[in-house]
């Protein structure tokens, strides 16, 4: 089989999936570069004898505003102190008390201190280290850096391997009998991100092209702590300091948080991200006072600290200024419980992959331990080989109401000189909230459906009678790029234009969409609407 993805999600399907043999394949050579690595928040589990995972669920399902799957949310929740238990066994030392128990805190939208840290609010790059040298060091996981996935393959409408090509441009087609998406979210897309480059929507972008299902595009989460310094990719400033006692607040020193919410500056961070975009709106600015925090901040919080001092701030003696940054899609390949994904032979795991728990806003320090559970879930179903079988043929969206469909992408031979990706021509888009429409594009000006929500979406055709390679679909003068996606793979919009340039990417305007025609969580004066796509050079 074949991961496509080196970080939490990745390096867990992997090393669980023993001993079947594994492929794992990243862009990087040393397997660095993920969102995982980056992680600050510890991972969130009920091993508090005073907590529980129900309570634990009632706090997911609140900061998800409700639009999470419950059945999903209370699984996941009873498996997260397993999680603490596997990643142990792995390697991972998480910050102990006095008395040798986890060390627990408490971060934003929780009812109580269930937050477990590694290396203080390193825990991201140590999940990440104690995971590479297991699967650096494991017979069975055959480890390839240094590769771009270029498209997936199919035989008789199933994924049957993946098409890669290396740094000197060599391509090479890889058969497997599983391919596991595990390359992460869309963070690079926007203009201030918490996230590395690597986060560019490349899986999903994969998954879509090959008639995956997806859902919840819209749900965007905006951290709203990140360190507002110039640039694409923010300092994050973890939620743990404001756990410890760091405090936000206006330019005249109000309490920035008094009276929005009960939970202060501890709430959703969806919460706390529209009040921050607020402020700035009105020409202030929000400041985090983390002075009165206590204890060794050289233990405790290294790389908030590190990355202040870089930039000129000292926590322990200023304030900082902080603004939203998008942090995690919600959204994502439509998965079950174990990564099933609507196509035969194709399976996702971590961000790349959407299989409800989240709802509209995903709670504080759920993002790695809901990897491992993924990855796990997904390499017990396939190792033991008895598997139930997929969830998805009786799959039903959350707001079957609202729901519509992607136009289903098909192939045309509209090639225009040297070898260029093929035009979508005049596809049919099944609506059931409002009359049957036509979905136009081009390489100039793509026309939406006012009336399309967005709210779920497929793209469900495949190509290919025998072996096909699918790779991206959108047009761009000159052909793919090396990563599946074109260049540049992010669309390029004129501030104040409701419009593509001729070079930009049908995926990210997609995705522009989706955000621009639904309840959006929060709207940021630098990241609103289809102004929220990052200008390329």
């Amino acid at each position: 089989m074949v991961v496509v993805g080196s970080g939490v999600a990745g390096l867990t399907a992997a090393l669980a999936a023993a001993p079947a043999p594994v492929r794992l394949l990243c862009r990087a050579h040393d397997g660095a570069g993920s969102a995982s690595a980056l992680a600050q928040g510890g991972i969130a589990a009920a091993v508090d004898p005073q907590d529980s995972p129900a309570a634990h669920a009632a706090d997911t399902l609140v900061a998800g505003a409700n639009h999470n799957d419950a059945p999903m949310v209370q699984w996941l929740t009873a498996e997260a102190p397993g999680a603490i238990a596997w990643l142990q066994a792995q390697g991972v030392a998480f910050d102990r008390d006095t008395e040798g128990g986890l060390l627990l805190g408490r971060e934003g939208g929780h009812g109580a201190a269930r937050i477990v840290h590694a290396g203080g609010d390193a825990t991201g790059a140590a999940l990440i280290q104690a995971l590479r040298a297991k699967a650096q060091a494991a017979a069975h996981v055959q480890w390839r850096g240094g590769v771009d996935v270029d498209g997936l393959l199919l035989r008789d409408e199933r994924v049957v391997g993946v098409r890669t090509r290396d740094g000197r441009g060599r391509v090479e087609d890889v058969e497997a009998s599983a391919v596991v998406l595990a390359t992460g979210g869309i963070g690079a897309l926007f203009a201030r991100t918490s996230n590395p480059p690597g986060a560019d929507g490349a899986g999903l972008a994969l998954g879509l092209a090959a008639g995956a299902a997806v859902r919840d595009l819209e749900f965007v989460q905006f951290h709203p702590t990140a360190l507002d310094v110039p640039g694409q990719r923010l300092p994050l400033i973890t939620e743990a300091l404001r756990g410890a006692g760091a405090r936000l607040h206006d330019d005249a020193g109000h309490a920035l948080m008094a009276g929005v919410h009960p939970l202060g500056d501890l709430a959703p961070r969806d919460v706390v991200s529209r009040r921050v975009a607020e402020i700035q709106a009105s020409g202030g600015q929000a400041w985090l006072d983390a002075t009165g925090v206590e204890g060794d901040w050289e233990r405790c919080f290294p790389t908030v600290l590190a990355a202040c001092l870089e930039h000129g701030f000292d926590p322990r003696r200023s304030v900082l200024p902080v603004t939203p940054a998008a942090h995690f899609h919600m959204g994502g390949l439509a998965t079950d419980r174990n990564g099933h994904t609507s196509v035969p032979g194709l399976y996702a795991v971590g961000e790349v992959a959407c299989n409800g728990v989240h709802g509209a806003n995903r709670l504080a320090a759920i993002r790695c331990w809901r990897a491992c559970c993924a990855g796990d879930g997904w390499a017990r179903c396939w190792r033991t080989r008895h598997a139930p079988e997929s969830e998805m043929a009786s799959f039903r969206w959350s707001n079957a109401a609202t729901a519509c469909r992607l136009p289903s992408l098909q192939r045309c031979a509209s090639y225009s000189g040297r070898r260029a990706a093929p035009c979508v021509k005049t596809l049919p888009c099944a609506m059931p909230c409002g009359p049957a429409r036509s979905w136009h594009a081009s390489a100039g000006r793509p026309r939406w459906p006012r009336r399309c929500c967005m709210r779920c979406a497929c793209a469900g055709t495949r190509w290919g009678h025998t072996t096909d390679v699918i790779a991206s679909v959108w047009p761009k003068p000159g052909g793919v790029s090396s990563s599946g996606l074109p260049q540049p793979a992010r669309a390029r919009v004129d501030r104040g234009q409701d419009g593509m340039k001729p070079d930009s990417s049908h995926w990210a305007f997609l995705i522009s969409r989706a955000i621009h025609d639904t309840s959006f969580l929060v709207r940021l004066r630098t990241t609103s609407c289809l102004r929220s796509w990052r200008t390329f050079r």
